[in-house]
């Protein structure tokens, strides 16, 4: 699969920052794969020498532990501070938190699964992003009033239902997905 990315124009250059070369890396890495992230391609996706990515890295590794810190701020702790910021009870950020995470298509999500199978260091960043997000979403159903047991287990099933999805990749419309992430939320959260 290419990558788009807009060429940058030679006087533009010297306007390239780290977050260029992170979010480029970051589209690479999601539809190659980490083994396609590397210095000479991106420069030549961005129109630059290799010179230019030394000014921003000391080396590759550097540039992946960014991309590996960009993907775990924008996906697990800005959503978790969107749906604090948001307010509103438990129940409420449980929504908020369920339509948060559908806005993403699981690609980059996707690709750093495949990486961590094989790269010890991002297995266990990864599996702390994973334990993080899984207390964040069972302590919100303990606030709803679920005892401990049940609140794990539907935690399990929002996450694991989501990072399935992510890995079949079966996505319906935006509408559709809005109005099914509701119904799940709906029984989710019944107290009957």
């Amino acid at each position: 699969m290419s990558i788009r990315y807009r060429m940058v124009k030679k006087n533009q250059v010297s306007q390239l920052g780290q977050q260029d070369w992170i979010g480029l890396g970051l589209k690479v890495l999601a539809h190659n794969g980490v083994e396609a992230v590397r210095v000479e391609p991106l420069a030549k996706l961005l129109n630059v020498t290799k010179g230019s990515f030394y000014w921003h890295f000391n080396n590759r590794e550097e540039l992946l532990e960014a991309i590996l810190k960009e993907w775990v701020n924008r996906e697990t702790d800005s959503i978790i501070e969107q749906v604090e910021a948001a307010g509103g009870d438990a129940s409420a950020k449980l929504l908020h938190l369920f339509e948060l995470a559908i806005q993403d298509d699981g690609q980059v999500e996707n690709a750093i699964r495949a990486w961590a199978a094989n790269d010890s260091r991002v297995a266990a960043i990864l599996d702390q992003v994973d334990r993080h997000r899984f207390d964040y979403t069972r302590n919100l159903f303990l606030e709803v009033g679920f005892a401990p047991f049940e609140a794990t287990v539907r935690a399990r099933m929002v996450y694991y239902s989501l990072i399935g999805e992510f890995v079949l990749g079966t996505r319906t419309d935006r509408a559709e997905r809005l109005a099914e992430v509701r119904l799940q939320h709906l029984i989710l959260t019944r107290r009957d």
